[in-house]
């Protein structure tokens, strides 16, 4: 072969490889840079957080989160230390404005309630409390029975109406405060969230020795309420509880007695009488 051919060959590949490793280079290198996403550090919780808690600097930590912050996402850990919680936080959860109480509301239950409502306590016991399946953020119905007022010994019919409907429960069971051993306390009360109008109710009703309370759980997504006409006994035994007359009785009737007729004999000075039964019409 040509020895000028063969170097001009030779040189021809060289520069063909090196524009292919540069182009191979910039592509690359602009793929890459298209994928990269930006992160940004954020305070999160570094344990798992229960509501009513102070938090402490022990308390929080940060990750970085790429792309678009959540809504209300924290910054500085500053931002949230001394802050109560209202919401359980979960290790590793970045830790939103929503979470957390106003500056200086400090914690335990009351930071947990909006502003226009109440926290009102009710007195449970296993049945009243669902046997133990009402949680803080379910929502419950509060029935009240007994007898109604006014109607007093055997014309009392005891009667069950609804008094308040899909109300949100905000601790039960265990009391969200611990105790000098940092263990939750055990206390038979569940505070529900209700409108002042509604504690005055709530609150009257269960002072009262002769009426009961019972918590009826219910599905969060159902919050459709309406006017409950309630129920007596006297409507669940109506069935079997009919008056003897209304009790058809069969038979011939009975024939009603027949007359009696009273004959007074006049015989001189002597009296007497003579009693005649008539039998009436003969068939």
């Amino acid at each position: 072969m040509n020895r000028r051919l063969l170097t001009i060959l030779t040189i021809a590949f060289l520069v063909a490889s090196a524009c292919s490793l540069l182009v191979y280079r910039l592509v690359g290198n602009k793929v890459t840079s298209g994928h990269k996403q930006t992160t940004t550090r954020v305070v999160a919780a570094s344990s798992d957080t229960k509501i009513g808690t102070l938090l402490s600097p022990t308390d929080l930590g940060t990750i970085e989160i790429a792309g678009t912050l959540p809504e209300g996402a924290i910054l500085k850990s500053q931002d949230a230390i001394g802050r109560g919680v209202i919401s359980d936080l979960y290790k590793g959860e970045p830790i939103l404005q929503s979470r957390l109480a106003s500056p200086g509301s400090g914690g335990g239950l009351a930071a947990t309630i909006r502003r226009g409502m109440r926290a009102c306590a009710v007195k449970v016991d296993e049945v009243v409390g669902v046997a133990g399946f009402v949680t803080p953020g379910e929502r419950v119905d509060v029935l009240v029975s007994g007898d109604p007022p006014g109607v007093m010994g055997s014309f009392a019919v005891p009667e069950v109406r609804t008094l308040l409907q899909n109300i949100e429960v905000l601790s039960a069971g265990t009391d969200i405060q611990k105790d000098a051993e940092g263990k939750p306390q055990q206390v038979r009360v569940v505070n529900l969230l209700v409108t002042p109008e509604q504690a005055e109710s709530l609150s009257l009703a269960s002072n009262n020795s002769t009426y009961k309370l019972q918590l009826v759980l219910r599905n969060p997504l159902d919050t459709q309420t309406g006017k409950m006409p309630g129920t007596a006994m006297s409507s669940i035994f109506g069935e079997t509880n009919k008056p003897a007359k209304a009790i058809a009785i069969s038979g011939k009737p009975r024939k009603p007695a027949p007359p009696v007729y009273t004959v007074v004999v006049f015989n001189g000075a002597q009296r007497s009488e003579q009693k005649f039964e008539s039998h009436g019409e003969r068939q």
